[in-house]
């Protein structure tokens, strides 16, 4: 089986368990016309850093998208994220290239994305989460998303399948594709059963789009809002300049560094920050902080103020001299910043602060 990275798209054209969290409300299809109700949950991973190996799993890319449950009746469609909202309204294409299939009812599972400039952007995805309708219909057609497919819970003949295991799913899933996907539109994501193949996906930068690597029993049924799956990220680091920090709440030490990296101007630009120290390194390192404390700290793009979401005490900083260079570890970048917090590996005193540039965590 193919890196995800290489694979060419696919060519052409029981009882549902459900959870308490799930908000039973509707999109598009009418109370009931669906084989499954829109307030079905989706499966879900549970986080770990080791792919596992123990028993029967199938390995597959972990996509930087929107996770969504398709639903098809007719001529009735509904799109589902994760949370339960519709997202329906944001991706007005993939509504029309639904009702369009020849397939007359189905409910699958599998990712929203968006390619700009031969790379899957998150941005672009966030961008249609736009309350203006004129807005959005404009996204659509300037960057049409694609729904890459990953699951089946009920088939083109309205069987539901979440109570099969998951190659009798996958096998569904696939005759599906055969019939139904469209190039760039529709497809069918890879998988494979070579625990060393998946191990291949979640360490090189080939796989580009992808995130990361999920694993799926295969003995297992669909189990609709439970972590039966496991999500192993792709973890990447990076040297980064400290250029300022925040304290503790309610504390005099130190509880956050504020990360920068440097851009070709040689201007230093907020990037994210790092959250992960010790409390025995705490008072040691804020006297160090403090005595380094200076203005601007951040020459470019600087930390936020205050906003409805951060007290007066949070969402201060104090800015200090670029002095400092720590590693990182860290998941994803979004509009080239760290999208979520990243941990802290280790002090990298032999590093020049001007070495620490978006270089880093540019696609390659």
């Amino acid at each position: 089986m193919p890196s995800p990275a290489h694979r060419k798209p696919t060519k052409g054209a029981g009882t549902s368990r459900l959870t308490a969290k799930a908000k039973a409300t509707n999109g598009g299809g009418t109370a009931g016309s669906f084989a499954l109700p829109v307030s079905t949950a989706p499966m879900e991973a549970r986080s770990a850093t080791e792919i596992p190996s123990d028993g029967a799993w199938q390995y597959e890319p972990k996509w930087d998208g929107f996770r969504c449950l398709a639903f098809k009746s007719g001529k009735e469609v509904d799109l589902r994220a994760k949370s339960g909202k519709p997202l329906g309204r944001f991706f007005p294409e993939v509504i029309a290239l639904l009702r369009q299939l020849g397939a007359s009812q189905f409910v699958v599972d599998g990712e929203l994305v968006i390619e700009v400039d031969g790379r899957l952007s998150f941005d672009a995805l966030q961008m249609r989460l736009h309350p203006a309708a004129s807005r959005v219909q404009k996204l659509s057609q300037q960057t049409p998303a694609r729904l890459i497919l990953f699951d089946m819970l009920v088939d083109a003949k309205g069987v539901i399948l979440t109570d099969k295991p998951l190659p009798i799913r996958r096998a569904s899933l696939e005759a599906f594709a055969a019939e139904n996907a469209i190039e760039f539109r529709l497809e069918l994501s890879s998988f494979t059963l070579d625990r060393q193949e998946a191990e291949h996906w979640l360490t090189s930068w080939e796989a580009g789009a992808t995130d990361g690597v999920v694993a799926k029993r295969r003995d297992r049924p669909y189990e609709c809002g439970e972590r039966a799956m496991v999500k192993v990220k792709r973890l990447k680091t990076a040297d980064c300049v400290v250029g300022g920090f925040r304290y503790e709440s309610g504390s005099d030490d130190v509880g956050s560094l504020l990360l920068g990296l440097y851009d070709t101007d040689g201007t230093l630009n907020h990037v994210g920050f790092t959250a992960t120290i010790s409390d025995k390194e705490r008072p040691t390192l804020t006297r160090r902080l403090e005595a380094l404390r200076e203005p601007p700290g951040f020459t470019g793009k600087a930390p936020g103020g205050p906003s409805r979401w951060s007290t007066e005490r949070s969402a201060k900083w104090e800015p200090v001299r670029p002095e400092l260079v720590v590693e990182v570890r860290f998941d994803q970048v979004s509009s080239r910043r760290f999208r979520h917090g990243t941990k802290l590996m280790r002090w990298r005193p032999d590093k020049d602060p001007r070495q620490c540039t978006y270089e880093q965590i540019e696609p390659r």
